[in-house]
């Protein structure tokens, strides 16, 4: 670590939890985009040029790409691998590795990290920048952490003083307004056997993100169309949450056909276990983190180097399904790593709170604020799940995406995949759906077989 982060990591860590933070002053936002990028990243390479400084980001589409296409080429496929880690090299990048990957480099003799040239491919339109330096001066916490005042269609803490305030970055990240894909979750048994869990429609917008308003109470929605498989075509979900989540909490809808009623499900979020992934995941496990944080503290420990997966263009636009899915993990081949900078933030459960995980470590990428991965533990401390979202940028925006994600089970040795869309048209960012579209109303006319 730098010794301005290791210098901030030390006074963070006799505080767990803060009630509630105050916005940066004016000469602290000064270093937004100047030796920070506008949202927060270093602007510098490292030390020995492995990470590049930061020169805007991938703003212009490869050969290949058709303006509006659900798919998007692979901007960096004649890059070969600078490294390849296994079982037996493992030891000599320890530093550079999360728990997890390291967990499956030592259970899985056929799992490998290949490590490509770094590139700082995340790039933002310049509306978000600006919007990022007005919230940063008045964007602040409250409810312990849970909820956030002050801050609209920009990153709201780009230079984060506490856990809640990184992953607040997080949750609300840009992935542009408003998007929808034909998807599958997959899951892949100790037996290597692939089954398919869920697949269907997912429209999801981020009001938070609209520019041309002043502010939103919500900042992410997604309303779920279940195709299949054959036992739950025409179910239908739908989740709105709140900025203020720690007042008001999130509100859900399910519709199930057989009873052809949309019911209040209340009980979807925290450790509740996902039945789009067969269970394979928590609902908060959702893009590696999703939802309220009123069952952990979080603790902003710092900034490190990792190697983490990164412009995963082959792996989720251009893969196969009985390509990517092998027996204990995804197809080494197909899954890119790059180092990147990475905010680590711990979360421990709250004394008196309730949850599957006892302790989580998430990795939070400098440019795009998105989780990339995470680690966690059960009760005894030991290490449970590893979550890895496989970040493709959408250069034509130009905004990240990460919504491809799974988790491997180092208890079950089986592992999900949630959000696959190469062989389903790939992500159309689109306009926002009527207000009328995000009733419980609606949902059951679009549940409907």
């Amino acid at each position: 670590m730098t010794p301005r982060i290791s210098l901030l990591a030390a006074l963070l860590a006799a505080t767990v939890s803060v009630p509630a933070t105050a916005a940066l002053s004016a000469d602290e936002a000064k270093a937004l985009g100047t030796t920070l990028t506008a949202v927060g990243a270093d602007k510098s390479a490292n030390k020995d040029g492995s990470i590049p400084a930061y020169t805007g980001g991938l703003t212009t589409p490869p050969a290949g790409f058709k303006p509006g296409d659900g798919m998007r080429p692979n901007p960096f496929a004649g890059d070969k691998p600078r490294l390849s880690i296994d079982g037996k090299t493992m030891a000599a990048h320890a530093g550079q590795l999360t728990e997890g990957t390291k967990a499956l480099l030592q259970k899985y003799p056929s799992f490998r990290v290949d490590v490509y040239p770094t590139h700082r491919s995340v790039a933002f339109p310049k509306w978000v920048a600006d919007n990022t330096a007005k919230n940063a001066v008045k964007a602040r916490t409250g409810n312990d952490g849970r909820s956030i005042e002050g801050a609209h269609a920009g990153f709201p803490f780009p230079i984060p003083k506490t856990g809640y305030e990184a992953m607040w970055n997080h949750l609300v990240r840009f992935n542009g307004q408003a998007y929808e894909s034909k998807y599958r979750n997959l899951t892949v048994d100790a037996g290597g056997r692939v089954t398919l869990a869920t697949e269907g429609l997912s429209n999801q917008e981020y009001p938070y993100w609209d520019n041309s308003k002043t502010s939103a109470d919500t900042y992410w929605k997604i309303k779920l169309t279940y195709t299949g498989p054959a036992r739950r075509a025409g179910e239908a979900l739908m989740i709105i949450d709140p900025l203020d989540i720690g007042n008001k909490d999130r509100r859900a809808w399910t519709y199930l056909p057989g009873q052809r009623r949309v019911k209040v499900a209340p009980d979807l979020g925290h450790d509740t276990p996902n039945p789009g992934t067969a269970g394979g995941n928590t609902f908060d496990d959702i893009f590696l983190f999703n939802g309220s944080m009123d069952r952990f503290d979080f603790k902003l420990v710092g900034k490190k180097e990792m190697l983490v997966p990164y412009n995963a263009y082959a792996a989720v636009y251009g893969a196969k399904q009985d390509e990517l899915l092998k027996p204990n993990h995804l197809n080494p081949d197909l899954v890119r790593w790059e180092l990147h900078r990475v905010w680590v933030v711990e979360a421990t459960l709250r004394e008196g709170k309730r949850h599957v995980y006892g302790k989580r470590t998430f990795y939070l990428d400098e440019d795009s604020w998105a989780a990339v991965a995470s680690d966690a533990y059960d009760a005894r401390g030991q290490l449970y799940r590893t979550g890895f979202a496989y970040m493709a940028p959408s250069y034509d925006l130009p905004a990240p995406y990460t919504d491809m994600f799974g988790h491997y089970d180092l208890v079950s040795r089986q592992y999900s995949l949630t959000g696959f869309i190469a062989e389903t048209g790939g992500l159309r960012h689109t306009k926002p759906l009527p207000d009328r579209e995000w009733t419980a109303d609606a949902l059951a006319g679009a549940g409907v077989r």
